[in-house]
Parts: C-alpha cells; structure tokens; sequence
C-alpha cells in the first residue's frame, strides 16, 4: 500500500486526492477536496491565464500542500489541462505551482487526459455495467471523449466545454435564444469532428464524469444538497437527462443558485455545461440506434481523472 496525492486542474476547478493505491490497483480514498478557481478566464478570447485567476490558483494549490504533508502521501503528480493548454504565459502557471507544491505540473494533451479520465472511470464501473465504454468527461474548457473496454481504443478532445461555451456564446442571463442556438451549432460541429475518429455507436454504457455532469445529475435526482453516495453511480433515462439539461440551461443565475447542491463558482457555467451534456448524449443515443443498439441510460461517475492520475503515481 502506498499513499500518494494527485491533483487535477482544470479550467474552472482544481481538485486533490490523496489515497492508497494497493499493488493490485486498488485505490483507498484518504481525502478528496474540489475548489472553483476558474483558471481559465479569459483564456478563449486572450490566450493567456490572467493574473488575478493564477492568483486563485495558487492559493488553492498553496492549501493542497499543506492537506498533502498533513496526510503523509508519499508521491505527487499533479497535471493541468485544457485552460493551460490553450496560454502563452503557463510558464508562470508551471513555476507558481513549483513553488506552491515543490512539484513540476504537467500540461497533459487530450489524448493522455482522456487515458487518465478512462481508466478512473472505468475501473468502478466495470464492476456493474457492461462495455464497450464511452466515458465523456465534461470540463471547463474541453470535453474528452474515449471508447474502449479494458483499455482506451479511441479517443478525441473537444474544445468545447461549460466555461469556454458559457465565454465564447452565452453571455446573457438567462441565454436568449439566439445565444443557444450558436453554441448548439459549435458543439455539434466538434461532436462532427469527434465521430469521425471515436465510433459513438459502438458505446454499450455512457458514462458522465466531471463537475457538469455531477451538478445535472443532483439536479435530474431531485437533490437538496449534494449527496456524492447517491450521485455516483447514478443511472439516469436519456430523456431525464436531456430534460433537466433543457431546464437548467433555462434558468437565471439567481434560480441556479437556490439550488442547494449548486456550488456558487458554478451556477454561472452550468447552462453551458447543460447544453455540452445533451448535445453529446443526443448524439450518443443517435449513433447507437442508427448501429442498431438502444442506450436506455447514462451513469454518471465521481470516479474519473483524479482516479486514474493517483493510480498512475
């Protein structure tokens, strides 16, 4: 058994796990934190990280370092994705982290984030549901999209994502109509390009992960508050889904802040993540239905990157 502590950070959000990993795989959660940082703001229009969102970020990384001595985890890996993809000035990112935490981070491309979302994903679901997988994990600025059953065979990042949509084509509150309609056009046109290497069809099990999917999933589920032991492994219709993916993408801010489960550096991209999330399951349910299979559900996972980043430490 060895304790190690990933952290994964991502447009909106930066997240830590710190677990113990067995020489079979088995992964033992020690802590798990999530804080909204929003790293990426601004990064789809200027091209670089802002000063006041790195400011965010380290502070939150600076907190991570001191959970990570606190728990006594062995080994850190720590990698960064979309957002720090996409800017000039990560070299700053890269060294205020180093500083922070004492570790490089590491810029994964789409193709290695979407291994690590897999192979988190898949390793809890596997245990009830049936492949092939297609797991969607839905982030800030990019959604990864991979197939396969013990292992990835096909995968594709999309740059769309809940804040990179939310930037780019919905600024007003509620969206107008106009707004939706050209952020519908640019995640179809991605979803176009990514069906061109990952055959949807082929999917037997959806699986949601990430912050978008978890938030829609509460809300589908009729929750409160946020309850993680009921929203992972949650199994929802394809037409629940899609219907609380309609009606948050309707809401004001204000209305998707009365929501108990909302966390509040949420509620502002969560109409764009809605409209991600049914675009792709839309599509999903189509091309496995023109493959003459039927997806009757979608399950959603907290088990996602994070997992697979401290089961590769």
């Amino acid at each position: 058994m060895r304790r190690v502590a990933a952290v994964d950070c991502g447009t909106n959000s930066i997240r830590l796990l710190v677990a113990d990993v067995a020489a079979d795989g088995t992964l033992t959660e020690v802590e798990r934190r999530t804080t909204i940082v929003r790293l990426g703001q601004g990064v789809d229009r200027t091209g670089e990280l802002a000063p006041e969102a790195l400011e965010r970020t380290f502070a939150a990384t600076r907190e991570y370092a001191r959970v990570v001595r606190e728990t006594g985890a062995e080994k850190v890996r720590f990698v960064a994705t979309s957002a720090t993809r996409d800017a000039r000035n990560r070299q700053v990112f890269a060294d205020g982290v180093r500083a922070a935490l004492g570790v490089e981070p590491e810029v994964v491309s789409g193709d290695e984030e979407a291994a690590l979302s897999f192979r988190g994903a898949t390793g809890a679901v596997a245990v009830s549901h049936p492949g092939p997988y297609l797991v969607a994990d839905l982030g800030g600025g990019s959604t990864e999209l991979v197939l396969g059953e013990s292992a990835p065979q096909a995968a594709f990042s999309m740059d769309v994502g809940s804040v990179r949509m939310t930037e780019r084509h919905l600024p007003s509150d509620p969206p107008t109509q106009a707004e939706v309609e050209a952020a519908r056009a640019d995640v179809r046109a991605a979803l176009d390009e990514a069906s061109a290497v990952v055959p949807l069809g082929r999917a037997t099990t959806l699986v949601g992960l990430a912050g978008s999917v978890t938030t829609i999933t509460a809300y589908a589920l009729g929750l409160r508050e946020y309850d993680r032991s009921r929203v992972d492994g949650a199994v929802l219709a394809v037409d629940d889904v899609l219907a609380a993916c309609d009606r948050l993408l309707a809401m004001t801010r204000e209305e998707r802040l009365a929501l108990g489960f909302m966390q509040p550096g949420r509620a502002d991209v969560i109409g764009a993540g809605a409209l991600v999330w049914s675009q792709v399951v839309r599509r999903v349910r189509d091309e496995v239905a023109a493959a003459g299979g039927e997806l009757t559900g979608v399950v959603t996972s907290e088990h996602d990157i994070l997992d697979g980043i401290a089961l590769s430490v």
